[in-house]
């Protein structure tokens, strides 16, 4: 059955209160998914549906959530033209110990994470957790990386919206979008993730923007102050010089990433290395690896330890690892604008 069929049956039941018919057209859409390979879009949806389905079967009296709350969850927020899901669920994998932030954004994380943990407290006083946040920087600098250390750490799940599908070619749509998405984002306790935001909150005075892009603007700045949900949203650029100045007064905390110190590069490389062996010191190769992003150095040591696993080698050489900086140099040299 065509999907658009599907989600008309599927909002039919939800309208008429018919759990079983509803759950029978949701089981389908994600069989649908399935047959697709859409695996990570099915996994989410099964298991919205499998929370909607314990919701319902909670004895009358139960504390828990409500059946009407508990449903609206099954509903991932979808554009209107093409029937395309707005964000996408992301298992947060990746852990603290995966991620090198200098002492200063790690300071402002766990004092981040200690105010989520203790809401309830803050909530008691009046206050609420500091939950919306700007990541600034370079790309390859960990922004996205320490988004989803942050949902693991915060033991949430990780909401990244699908920004070319949230940009629709139709007159008004962009910003009911973006409503849809604030409004998913507020049923549950997550981390809410838009990346390139600089796509949607752009300068209003930049002649290249168009009337409907403006208007996106201003939309995103209610959602944006008027956000209460009980996770983070966490919006990342690599131009935060091209945001709208009234941008920045929305967010709790803006945080900047940098390129790796010399000490965050040794940290870096000890940690790449730490289920490979290396048969040099990682003090001795910080120099060469000056001004490299996080995701350069370890695509340098990945394609070190690939050569050396392909190899049949134990370790990786001195020479080895020379030769595999040199290569994401040249890499590097392509993807950086050259004088005219």
């Amino acid at each position: 059955m065509p999907k658009g069929e599907l989600l008309k049956k599927l909002f039919h039941s939800y309208a008429q209160g018919n759990d079983q018919a509803f759950q029978e057209v949701a089981g389908e859409i994600i069989r649908d998914e399935e047959s697709k390979n859409n695996r990570v879009l099915a996994n989410a949806l099964r298991r919205n549906l499998n929370n909607v389905t314990r919701q319902q079967n909670l004895p009358n009296g139960d504390s828990g959530p409500d059946k009407s709350a508990a449903r609206k969850l099954t509903v991932i927020p979808f554009e209107r033209e093409k029937q395309l899901p707005l964000v996408e669920t992301i298992l947060p994998e990746r852990r603290a110990s995966d991620l090198i932030l200098d002492r200063a954004n790690q300071h402002l994380f766990l004092s981040l994470l200690d105010e989520f943990r203790q809401r309830d407290t803050l909530g008691a006083h009046g206050l609420r957790p500091r939950s919306r946040l700007l990541f600034c920087g370079p790309p390859g600098c960990g922004k996205t990386l320490c988004a989803e250390v942050f949902a693991h750490e915060a033991n949430l799940p990780l909401l990244a919206v699908s920004m070319d599908v949230l940009v629709s070619s139709l007159l008004g749509e962009t910003a009911s979008n973006l409503r849809k998405v604030f409004d998913y984002a507020a049923m549950q306790p997550v981390v809410l993730l838009l990346d390139e935001f600089d796509a949607i909150a752009r300068l209003r005075d930049d002649d290249t923007l168009n009337g409907e892009l403006r208007r996106v603007v201003n939309s995103l700045l209610t959602l944006i102050e008027k956000f209460r949900g009980q996770g983070f949203v966490i919006a990342a650029t690599n131009h935060e010089r091209q945001l709208d100045p009234a941008i920045w007064r929305r967010f709790d905390e803006v945080v900047f990433f940098e390129k790796p110190s010399s000490r965050e590069i040794i940290r870096l490389l000890e940690l790449k290395f730490r289920n490979f062996k290396k048969e040099f010191v990682s003090a001795e190769m910080a120099p060469f690896l000056k001004d490299f992003s996080h995701a350069e150095i370890e695509n340098a040591c990945l394609n070190a330890i690939r050569r050396a696993v392909l190899s049949k080698q134990k370790s990786v050489s001195r020479r080895q690892f020379l030769r595999s900086i040199a290569q994401e140099n040249r890499r590097r040299s392509f993807s950086q604008p050259h004088p005219a």
